[in-house]
């Protein structure tokens, strides 16, 4: 007869083929958007990713880029794989650990089990396991280059190793196990830190077993301990034990004269020695839990140690080599992501508090003359007690829109204090509600679309012709994941009150938990429900033991052990399949190529030789992927302002890189170094009120010319801008011979470029914008600037009307249009970029997938440019031309697959105008009419997270009907009816 052991192996590796094959079937072929072409070009050449890093994602991901061979395009996927594969290892070890903690509930050995819980308890493990591979969150990460796939791989095989652990009596194997668990930990390390949420919870498993008579006292004190052994992994081992080292390297440096890396070896021998001597001395006197605790140490450091390939690869200068943790100082600055800044957690400021006074904080230190010397010091904000707060939620950011939103969510009057009670309402209704029930929510009740902060559907039917836009999006699986869930989780509360309290401490620490320590601002640029996928992982592992009891349910009324095994395994097999079912289609990823096409696009919208100023993740990241990886448009700087603040960013940028020569940075390193000229400050000197010479100006700043500068309350002074008004010179002959300047705006150049930055001052990132355009002119604009369209309004300088329009990037040009704010728009350049160069993948197949967070920046910018240059085209008079470049727009990206937006509802003016009455009532009528089936379900069903469609439905309404009115159409009269009343139905 088959074993158990057999059988279960069996259908544990039967769920992990299923995972598989489905998530192989989804997978995306190339670079999402987010940090994966970041990590895939990291992976890629052994770079060095964003801080914290992840040294063993990319180890991992550069070997599976080998089966790539020859063919670049294929690397993106075979990393993806990874995903694939640690996703699909994932719900292998769920089910396994399912299996485990199901079968405590029979109070027997796996030998003594019947038939029939035998087969209940694989059913358990099955359909658990597989709820969590098909479940919206887990499933996203599992078919894309991100860590959380990984991450999530190793929370469950810790897990299922920490319940292995406790099925083995010899104490010598048992040991053997616990520092397994600490490698895998030491490991996880590499991957992301969220496996670490875990360890409380695993000292709680500790105590259980080791404890013949457990009490609630001493498990609370087990569970202390198990926060503390976090808190020493987090704070003392990952970045604590290279700062050590620091301290020893700025001693031997320093105090006695030692070259560079003396201090960090030494140490570094001291540790080992300490940690080898420990390791004996526990050994030699017996000492066996001192002994298991140091060698689970020296395994946990093993694991970590990944983390030295940032070091070694930051030492050749990589392209991609974030923070720059070349050397000690660094590497310790970039294990601490202090790039990031620091949130308040257990004490201070709220929102609205205002600095008191700034003192000075820790010394910053630069390596030179074979020293580490201080150049300066962090400010040290001091604010008044009465503003200061425990444990505060709503706390003080720099970020200007944050008050104004806290204010919003909690209905404070601006500049009104937020007391105690505000700040709590605001962790339970936002972080806790928003932030966390609403991702739980989702994965178990349904979702009811992709657009941002989109709340959960239920048992309502989705209004599918409404929602055809979306309705891929809208998941409905009826509660009855939530309510399996819950079925398990009292179950396990009766039948073994150890394993309840160990799966729900993980489950509230991997929620919860990270709730609480993330705390999170009144708003995120994306959805964060992959943050909290270990929380339902644990939820899942309840839906298992749910099979248990409906098992024991239907065996109490038809008195049939096979039957009811079979009964209840089939009832609860509607889950999974109908998890798949709803989510198959939002999940499949399989032809998507848009993210990738529109970085090349943006590369595309440049010139040879091209500088391209760019700004988030969205539009930097794609591009760091087809250049670092595909080797496209490399002789293109992509040059990232959110990063254009920090002195290593600056350096890497003055190097040349591919065909790219290096920019035209003369700042020095010093000047720019962290915490000196972040901020310059205006400060209006009547003698050049009428304006500056910029590069006279930049002189004075190399300079560090007390002419400029102006004194702070600490005794320190700071650079400021004496004027608002820059000019930079033009040498117009040159300008003309080169030949980049149209000929119908050739006669409005002047000798020199002038115009306002405004009064509110500049920022590092816009001093070196300004330095790079200056020195470029300077040497005959020999390089294109361009800035992407997608920058916020200040990273412009407010030089759009010296910008022309070419595809998804203004280029700068040395010729001011009056009025012109939103730059030109050269036709002939403009119509060649976008449907000569540029390629649009799929976005005309309404059969492929594309996520409202994925499409809307490449599709918005696409069709802005399109509806730009038919505006010119019928500025012109060139009716036919427009006519065809918004039929073009419509059949790459038709409302099908690419659903009509604000942008497209300003083709109908376009259309009108051109005489095309026909299109124009084609965008006209499926936009009202759908919008207005919205609405109307919108209003019948409304709540909070609707506000935001409601907005943009009407939005777009209004856009329509004052395009039909000014035209006088036929029709206007229909659709401003239409309008004013759901207009008046909302207000009433």
């Amino acid at each position: 007869m088959t074993s158990f052991r057999q059988l279960n192996n069996g259908i544990g590796w039967a769920v992990f083929l299923i995972a598989f094959i489905v998530y192989s079937m989804t997978v995306e072929p190339t670079a999402s958007f987010w940090d994966c072409g970041e990590f895939i070009a990291c992976a890629y050449k052994l770079q060095v990713p964003h801080p914290p890093g992840a040294p063993l994602y990319l180890l991992l991901g550069r070997f599976f880029s080998l089966f790539a061979g020859a063919d670049v395009t294929k690397v993106a996927y075979w990393i993806n794989m990874l995903s694939v594969l640690t996703s699909a290892l994932t719900v292998l070890f769920m089910h396994w650990t399912i299996v485990l903690i199901g079968r405590k509930a029979y109070q027997k050995p796996f030998s003594d089990l019947t038939q029939g819980e035998t087969f209940t308890l694989l059913s358990a493990g099955f359909i658990g396991a597989l709820a969590y591979a098909f479940s919206d969150s887990f499933w996203f990460s599992a078919v894309e280059s991100e860590v959380y796939a990984m991450s999530s791989f190793f929370t469950a095989i810790v897990v299922w190793a920490a319940f292995k652990w406790e099925l083995i009596e010899d104490e010598a194997s048992a040991n053997r196990w616990l520092i397994f668990i600490a490698y895998l930990v030491g490991l996880s390390i590499g991957v992301h830190l969220l496996n670490l949420v875990t360890v409380p919870a695993l000292a709680l498993l500790y105590y259980f077993k080791k404890t013949h008579k457990p009490s609630y006292k001493g498990g609370f004190l087990a569970l202390l301990v198990g926060l503390v052994i976090l808190g020493v992994i987090n704070s003392l081992i990952i970045p604590g034990i290279p700062s050590m080292a620091f301290q020893f390297e700025l001693l031997f440096t320093n105090g006695l004269g030692m070259p560079y890396g003396v201090g960090v070896s030494l140490f570094l021998i001291l540790f080992l020695g300490a940690l080898v001597g420990a390791i004996r001395y526990s050994i030699l006197k017996n000492k066996v839990h001192l002994n298991v605790s140091l060698l689970a140490l020296c395994f946990l450091l093993i694991g970590y140690l990944s983390y030295t390939l940032a070091l070694v690869r930051s030492n050749y200068n990589t392209p991609l080599n974030e923070n720059n943790p070349s050397n000690i100082l660094n590497f310790v600055k970039y294990l601490k992501r202090e790039q990031y800044g620091e949130r308040s957690l257990l004490y201070g400021p709220v929102y609205t508090a205002e600095v008191e006074n700034v003192e000075r904080g820790k010394p910053q230190y630069k390596m030179s003359n074979g020293k580490y010397e201080i150049y300066d010091y962090r400010q040290k904000l001091i604010f008044p007690k009465e503003q200061e707060m425990l444990f505060p939620r709503v706390y003080y950011s720099p970020m200007e829109q944050y008050p104004k939103q806290y204010a919003e969510m909690l209905g404070l009057a601006p500049g009104q204090k937020p007391n105690f009670g505000d700040n709590l309402r605001y962790l339970f209704s936002h972080q806790m509600g928003h932030m966390y029930m609403r991702y739980l929510l989702w994965n178990f009740i349904g979702r009811d679309s992709d657009i941002q902060d989109a709340g959960m559907s239920f048992i309502s039917k989705s209004p599918s012709s409404a929602l055809s836009a979306r309705g891929k999006s809208h998941n409905n699986y009826f509660g009855l994941p939530l309510i399996l869930g819950l079925i398990g989780f009292f179950f396990l509360m009766k039948r073994n009150e150890k394993d309840f309290l160990t799966t729900t401490l993980m489950f509230l620490l991997t929620g919860i938990g990270l709730v609480i320590f993330l705390n999170a601002p009144p708003t995120e640029p994306r959805e964060r429900d992959y943050i909290y996928v270990g929380s339902f992982y644990f939820f899942c592992i309840w839906i298992g033991l749910g099979v248990i009891q409906l098992t024991e349910w239907a065996n109490k009324l038809l008195r049939q052990a096979v039957l009811s095994v079979g009964l209840a395994s089939l009832a609860s097999l509607v889950i999974p399949v109908i998890l798949i079912q709803q989510n198959f289609d939002d999940h499949d990823r399989s032809n998507r190529y848009q993210q990738v096409d529109f970085a090349k696009n943006l590369l595309n919208s440049c010139e040879k030789n091209a500088i391209l100023f760019t700004a988030g993740d969205n539009d930097t990241f794609p591009l760091w992927y087809v250049q670092e990886v595909e080797g496209f448009r490399t002789d293109v700087r992509v040059c990232n302002l959110s990063l254009l603040g920090t002195d290593w960013y600056i350096e890497q940028m003055k190097r040349k890189t591919y065909e790219s020569e290096a920019l035209p940075v003369s700042i020095s390193e010093d000047l720019l170094r962290e915490g000196i000229n972040d901020q310059i400050l205006f400060y209006e000197n009547p003698n050049v009120k009428s304006g500056i010479n910029l590069i006279e100006y930049l002189k004075l700043v190399k300079e560090d010319n007390q002419a400029i500068k102006v004194p702070l309350q600490d005794g320190s002074s700071i650079n400021t801008l004496p004027s608002e008004n820059l000019t930079i010179p033009i040498d117009v002959d040159a300008i003309k011979k080169a030949g980049f300047v149209p000929k119908d705006v050739e006669p409005l150049l002047t000798n020199q470029m002038n115009w306002s930055i405004g009064t509110s001052g500049i920022l590092k990132p816009q001093l070196v914008q300004l330095d790079i355009i200056a020195q470029n002119a300077a040497h005959g604009w020999k390089r294109p600037i361009y800035f992407a369209t997608s920058l916020s309004k200040a990273s412009y300088l407010n030089m759009k009307e010296f910008m022309q329009l070419e595809g998804y990037a203004y280029r700068l040009m040395p010729v001011k249009i009056e009025g012109a704010t939103e730059g030109i728009v050269n036709t002939k350049v403009l119509e060649r970029n976008l449907t000569k160069k540029m390629v649009w993948k799929n976005l005309d197949n309404p059969q492929v997938y594309h996520h409202s967070e994925f499409y809307q920046l490449p599709t918005t910018m696409g069709r802005l440019s399109f509806q730009r240059l038919a505006s010119q085209f019928a500025h012109e008079g060139k009716y036919q031309k427009a006519k065809d470049t918004l039929d073009y727009c419509k059949r790459i990206m038709p409302d099908q697959s690419i659903p009509y937006d604000h942008v497209s509802a300003g083709f109908v003016s376009l259309y009108l105008t051109i005489g095309d009455h026909a299109s124009a009532m084609e965008i006209a009528n499926t936009m009202m009419n759908r919008n207005n089936q919205l609405l109307d379900y919108f209003g019948q069903n409304r709540k909070a997270s609707n506000e935001q469609d409601i907005q943009i439905a009407l939005f777009q309404m209004q856009i329509i009907v004052e395009s039909l009115k000014n035209a006088k159409a036929p029709e206007a009269k229909k659709y401003e009816r239409m309008f004013l009343q759901q207009l008046q139905k909302l207000s009433s």
